[in-house]
């Protein structure tokens, strides 16, 4: 039985997207995941699913599947609020290895300024190959051994940086939501397993 986290995209943006946390720990919960918890309010929660073929009943002996589990929370939350977000779900190890890996953290202090943005699947390789950050700027990016996360540095801050989300997506052509580094290390946490 493992851990893992679902983030979605978009959500809890101004009056755009809005899903209490309660709501969404009762939707993961009905789809028979346990010891469910948000974290913040910006649509990530993490539960314990059951092994074998993804929907938490336990039947199974290997790692749940995180694509089914992503595909049946985005299912629930469009039947039961007629709300379609992108759901990008990553399993303990996989935080974990994602947390141990960033190449910017020990020479930034300032966490503020490191982002992971999740990709809901690799990218082409060449639109990967051609990334580059806009004229001008400073920031930097990595893509995490999986292929899809990219590390992302911002030494003037995030805020105005054209190298947004929204940037990523267009020149990657894939769903992509982002944290920042606080929220990726406690998501880490919350799914690790003893």
């Amino acid at each position: 039985m493992g851990r893992y986290a679902a983030l979605l995209r978009g959500v809890n943006l101004g009056s755009y997207n809005r899903i209490g946390m309660a709501d969404l720990r009762r939707i993961v919960t009905d789809l028979g995941h346990h010891d469910v918890k948000t974290y913040l309010q910006s649509g990530n929660v993490v539960f314990g699913a059951g092994a074998g073929d993804g929907d938490g009943d336990g039947d199974g002996d290997g790692d749940a599947d995180p694509e089914r589990l992503a595909g049946d929370i985005r299912r629930a939350l469009a039947d039961r609020l007629s709300m379609d977000v992108a759901v990008l779900v990553r399993s303990g190890p996989e935080l974990a290895e994602l947390t141990g890996g960033n190449p910017y953290a020990p020479a930034e202090p300032d966490e503020v300024k490191l982002l992971v943005a999740f990709l809901a699947e690799p990218p082409d390789a060449d639109r990967a190959a051609e990334l580059s950050v806009p004229g001008g700027e400073t920031s930097e990016f990595s893509f995490a051994g999986t292929g899809r996360d990219l590390y992302l540095h911002y030494p003037d801050g995030y805020g105005r940086s054209r190298f947004s989300n929204a940037y990523l997506e267009k020149r990657l052509a894939v769903a992509s939501t982002t944290r920042n580094w606080k929220t990726v290390r406690a998501l880490a946490e919350l799914t690790a397993t003893d």
